[in-house]
């Protein structure tokens, strides 16, 4: 769910402005990486560094999200990552989905 840059309020999917503040919402595209377990924190950590990353939510086999990562300026990256190495402990096989603004 893409989120408003002005405000932060949910936005739905084909919503061209925010109900709240009337900003116009940017589009975003997603893409899907499946990864083993043991290499989910490396590539997050490359794509948090990629810039045009705005979320990236880690799923398991069965497509339960297990962590959601809001990449916006200033993120630290040190908590997520020692998040994300609890989560490869757990699982074999990770799907993360990757949101960028176009």
């Amino acid at each position: 769910m893409p989120y408003c840059v002005k405000c932060g309020l949910p936005l739905k999917a084909d919503d061209e402005f925010c109900a709240a503040c009337g900003a116009a919402t940017p589009k975003f595209r997603s893409e899907e990486y499946n990864v083993s377990g043991k290499d989910v924190a490396d590539r997050v950590s490359q794509l948090l560094h990629e810039g045009n990353v705005t979320r990236i939510i880690v799923k398991d086999e069965a497509g339960k999200t297990l962590l959601e990562i809001p990449a916006t300026i200033g993120v630290v990256v040190a908590p997520w990552l020692a998040a994300l190495g609890v989560i490869a402990a757990l699982v074999t096989n990770c799907r993360i989905v990757v949101e960028r603004r176009e």
